[in-house]
C-alpha cells in the first residue's frame, strides 16, 4: 500500500485544522446567539463571530482543495465545502435580514454538518491518499 506523500499529509493536517476552526466558530456563534438574549455585548460578539465563521468556511474550501489537488482523489470534499460556503452565505443573509425562524435552524444544521465533517477529517481511514499509478 502506498504511503501518503508529505504534501498529502500536510494537506490532511491543514484540513483537520480548518475543519476544527469552522466547527469551533459555529459553536461560538451558538453561544453568542444565546448571549443576544441576556447581554448587551451579545450582538457585537455575534456580529464579529459571523465574520470569523464566514472566513473559516472559506478557509475550509481552500483546505479541501489543497488536500485534494496533490493526490488527485475525488473532488467530492471540495464540492461539500463549497456547498457549506453557500449555506454560510445564506446564513449571513438571513441574519442580516433578521429572519430568526430560518437563521436559527440553519445554524443548527450547519453546526451538525461541520461536526460530521470534523469527525470524518479526524478519522485516520479518511486521510488523503495519493493516486495509485502503475
Amino acid at each position: 500500500m502506498p504511503r501518503p506523500t508529505a504534501a498529502a499529509q500536510g494537506g490532511g493536517t491543514f484540513l483537520k485544522t480548518a475543519t476544527a476552526l469552522q466547527t469551533l466558530t459555529l459553536f461560538f456563534q451558538s453561544v453568542t446567539a444565546g448571549m443576544l438574549l441576556t447581554s448587551s455585548h451579545g450582538y457585537l460578539m455575534h456580529d464579529i463571530g459571523s465574520k470569523v465563521m464566514y472566513a473559516a468556511a472559506m478557509l475550509y474550501v481552500l483546505a479541501t482543495f489543497l488536500a485534494w489537488r496533490p493526490g488527485g482523489g475525488s473532488p467530492r470534499p471540495v464540492l461539500y465545502a463549497t456547498g457549506f460556503l453557500l449555506l454560510a452565505s445564506a446564513q449571513v443573509a438571513l441574519g442580516v435580514a433578521h429572519v430568526p425562524a430560518l437563521h436559527v435552524p440553519l445554524g443548527v444544521v450547519m453546526f451538525a454538518l461541520s461536526t460530521l465533517a470534523l469527525a470524518r477529517a479526524l478519522d485516520p481511514r479518511s486521510l488523503p491518499r495519493p493516486a495509485v499509478r502503475p
